[in-house]
């Protein structure tokens, strides 16, 4: 799940590579601004763009797309 907000330069980064890797169809998009603000304030993240892999948040935008390369294998 990624956590994102629109106008986010960061965010905007991350959802790019996503559909660069063709991962979307397993990662949901969640805008923290309307319908993802309630799971963003669950998972407690601080930093976005947020990646949830499963176990763990990855929060910015390097770790974020770090996370999204080990998972394009």
């Amino acid at each position: 799940m990624l956590y994102h907000r629109i106008d986010d330069p960061g965010s905007a980064a991350v959802r790019r590579r996503v559909v660069e890797l063709g991962l979307k169809a397993r990662i949901d998009f969640q805008n923290v601004d309307t319908d993802g603000a309630e799971a963003w304030a669950n998972v407690r993240g601080m930093v976005l763009p947020a990646l949830w892999d499963g176990a763990r948040l990855h929060e910015g935008t390097r770790a974020a797309l770090a996370a999204l390369e080990t998972l394009r294998r």
